[in-house]
């Protein structure tokens, strides 16, 4: 079995520097023997001392941004810092460095670099090492760097979004906003004051004591500007400013935290930014370095190739001014733990470590189920509104086919305000968590932003693919291409097998389910998504909403006609591979360590359904056999509120990890994990319920349920229930014929009669799924 490999130190750039020493590599030096240096007249040559070796530390070198860089450059023991010369395109830039904490070397800051190629070169003044050189490639602070051709339209963020970073005004169309530099203290009351370098200590100023055990004045530095047309925050503590805006790096543990935080937009928006999250109290407290941008904001756009490369850029500028972490641990939720996971992935050395919390694997996948959502939704309404004692209006019952939680008591909005009233109270999680947001994702015609008029909304093709088209590239008919497929599936075989619906219903359904439309045929949505509809009253029915539909059935292919089934979906073809070729599907590549933390939100029905952790555990052993590096943690929802937060319990588990692996780097980063790094469960206060490698058993595999999962139960989804795996990563199943389906048992203990084979001939003329195969990605 392969085992995750051990994470660098610090960046990865560093750990290759005694590498290259030993094996005699230079970056930029000569294949040459001769590497004399000595005098064109025949004098003495110096006795050569070894290699320069040299490592961008902010960034990649073909990705730096902003026009700056740190520069690590590891010298030969024998000679002197002060006999090695570094020129920028011939500029000398030795001013800029200083001797390394720790080894013989210089690190240093050189910035006015151009757009495109900077050559940096390293030379002795004696000539007794080889000359090096590296080429810096600067992209400028608007970007992009790799991401393609940026979104238009695209919208700066309003006065009151800016006010939240105290921020002046957008200066140009690119959203640029002017970096700012200020302080704030933390009051005794927990609230935030502005404060002034040099000032006396305000009489309400707390202290605080960083996990390194030093005790100081609670003083943020607190840097805003925008990168990547987003705004971005770094904070750090600062107890003795000076007057000049160096930073004061004292009570910095040299641990960074980077915020992501989660939502749902499709894009041409700069972003509203979170302050609470910017400025991460608990986190600065204890002495960490906070990074933010609304980039890495899921609310604001969910292009996550745009959001790393927005990412990479905030962790260059932090490192550029402030210098290299000893690591970067992400945080956040929902969208902020999906980051983790595609980022950590996609672009290792970002983060060296991650609390995913409330998370998915990652978002595209989630389109395939939750694009069910309404089809099915409506299907069983339709048939309690043709019989009120169908089985489906016991909402319970609904698990059976959607296999996301349900319930008779959760509130449902479109029910209690009377738009569907031959239905009883209660709800599904997709009603109370998912609805709209199929639409939001598939429907171009639903999305907004903040300042955009009528007509430029209408000139927006609005959907998740499209927010990504630099990805997923254009389909025949002028639309972004998409994933979404159900060809094969067979809604509700779960249910089927085990009793739950008859063969008539399963046929029905199949028959009926249909499909969303091809984007050139959807229209607006109506209420209640646009909520202003609602309030529009239908001329032939009085009292009654215009344009109701609360399951976008206007923009679905169903339900079948007299001898004909609904049409299914295929996906556009190349679009599945798109998504797996550019990291936007977490494959489980993921290297780094993962506390996996969630609130147990099941019986709220709330969207962050529980499964998820284990899908992404899944993926984590369809990778390379080992999910070592990641562990699960549930914490029980307080009914009263108050719900224990245990992110700084991770971040300290984190943060011993992490000095295993720099203790040890042989060893993998499972083998690594210090004792609290393991699979537990927590009550509503914190308490420890149970902990170990076999609480979550009865989930991924066949044992008997674990302490933890008998507390928790997991729900499922719809593909779940038509046979697909717990990965949830399968856009288009391979097909089998139906003869061969029948034939292997699928069905359990219903053998179709010839009509009813008649029947699902007619329903899946290309067969059914197998989900014993590998999905189709082409």
């Amino acid at each position: 079995m392969q085992r995750k490999s051990s994470f660098p130190l610090r960046h990865p750039a560093l750990r290759m520097l005694p590498l290259l020493l030993a094996m005699g590599l230079g970056a930029g030096c000569s294949d040459s023997s001769d590497h004399s240096g000595g005098d064109a007249g025949g004098g003495e040559a110096p006795t050569p001392l070894g290699e320069f070796v040299l490592a961008v530390l902010s960034s990649a070198p073909d990705q730096v941004s902003g026009g700056e860089a740190r520069i690590a450059i590891e010298v030969p023991e024998g000679l002197s810092l002060d006999d090695v010369n570094v020129a920028l395109d011939g500029r000398d830039v030795s001013g800029a460095f200083t001797g390394m904490a720790s080894g013989h070397g210089l690190e240093g800051r050189v910035d006015g670099l151009v757009e495109g190629g900077n050559a940096l070169t390293v030379s002795s003044a004696e000539g007794n090492v080889p000359e090096a050189e590296l080429t810096l490639t600067n992209y400028p602070a608007t970007g992009p760097i790799f991401s393609g051709p940026q979104q238009t339209p695209f919208f700066c963020s309003v006065d009151d979004d800016l006010a939240n970073l105290e921020l002046g005004p957008v200066l140009d169309e690119q959203c640029t906003v002017e970096r700012v530099i200020s302080y704030k203290y933390r009051t005794v009351d927990g609230d935030w004051a502005d404060y002034e370098p040099g000032q006396a200590a305000p009489g309400d100023m707390a202290t605080t004591t960083t996990i390194d055990g030093d005790e100081v004045d609670f003083i943020v530095r607190w840097e805003r500007g925008s990168l990547n047309r987003f705004l971005y925050s770094i904070a750090m503590l600062s107890p003795a400013p000076g007057e000049d805006d160096e930073p004061d790096l004292s009570a910095w543990n040299k641990r960074l935290i980077y915020y992501f935080q989660g939502g749902v937009a499709i894009g041409h928006y700069q972003g509203d930014p979170s302050r609470r999250r910017a400025l991460y109290a608990d986190g600065l407290a204890a002495g960490y370095a906070v990074a933010y941008s609304t980039g890495t904001k899921t609310g604001t756009h969910y292009n996550l190739e745009l959001g790393g490369e927005t990412a990479l850029m905030v962790k260059d500028r932090f490192v550029s001014a402030y210098g290299a972490p000893d690591y970067t641990v992400g945080v956040g939720g929902s969208g902020g733990g999906i980051q983790q996971y595609v980022y950590g992935q996609n672009h290792p050395g970002l983060i060296d470590a991650g609390v995913p919390q409330y998370a998915y694997p990652d978002m595209v996948t989630q389109t395939i189920h939750i694009g069910d959502c309404e089809l099915l939704e409506r299907w069983m309404d339709m048939k309690v509104l043709d019989d009120p004692m169908s089985k489906w209006a016991n909402w319970e019952n609904r698990t059976w086919l959607i296999g996301l939680n349900a319930s008779n008591t959760v509130p449902n909005d479109v029910v209690d305000f009377g738009l569907t009233p031959w239905l009883a109270p209660g709800s599904t999680e997709c009603t109370a968590a998912w609805r709209g947001l199929s639409a939001l994702a598939l429907n171009p015609n639903f999305g907004q932003a903040p300042g955009i008029t009528g007509e430029q909304q209408a000139s927006v093709e609005w959907s998740h693919f499209a927010d990504l088209i630099n990805i997923y590239g254009t389909a025949e008919d002028g639309f972004a291409s998409a994933t979404w497929d159900n060809v094969g599936v067979q809604y509700g075989l779960q249910a089927l097998r085990e009793g739950n619906i008859t063969p008539a219903e399963f046929l029905d359904l199949n028959w009926n389910i249909g499909s969303w439309k091809n984007e050139p045929e959807m229209v607006q949505e109506g209420c209640p998504y646009i909520i202003e509809l609602c309030f529009a009253l239908n001329d032939n029915l009085p009292l009654f909403p215009d344009q109701i539909d609360p399951w976008s059935w206007r923009n679905a292919n169903a339900p079948g006609s007299a001898g004909q089934p609904a049409p299914r979906k295929a996906a556009d073809p190349g679009a599945i591979g798109a998504a797996f070729d550019s990291g936007m599907v977490n494959h489980g590549a993921v290297e780094i360590p993962l506390i996996d933390v969630r609130h147990y939100l099941e019986e709220e029905l709330d969207m962050h359904n529980s499964h998820q952790s284990f899908a992404a555990r899944q993926r984590l052993l369809n990778h390379d056999g080992d999910a070592s590096n990641q562990v699960i943690w549930f914490i029980d929802r307080n009914p009263d509120g108050g719900d224990h937060d245990n992110t700084m319990d991770a971040f300290a588990v984190i943060d011993e990890w992490m000095a295993n692996i720099r203790d040890n780097p042989g060893a993998s980063v499972g083998d690594n994990r210090p004792a609290e790094a393991v699979d537990s469960c927590f009550d509503s206060g914190g308490a420890l319920i149970a902990s170990g490698e076999d609480v979550w058993n009865g989930i991924l595999d066949d044992a008997a349920p674990g302490s933890c999962t008998e507390r928790f139960p997991i729900y499922s989804t719809s593909r779940i229930v038509a046979g697909a795996p717990i990965t949830g990563d399968v856009f288009k199943c391979a097909l089998q014929p139906l003869g061969e389906a029948i034939d292997s048992g699928l069905y359990g203990g219903w053998e179709p009669s010839s009509e009813e084979r008649a029947t699902l001939e007619a329903i899946f003329p290309e067969g059914v799924c197998d989900y014993s195969q590998p999905g189709v990605i082409n």
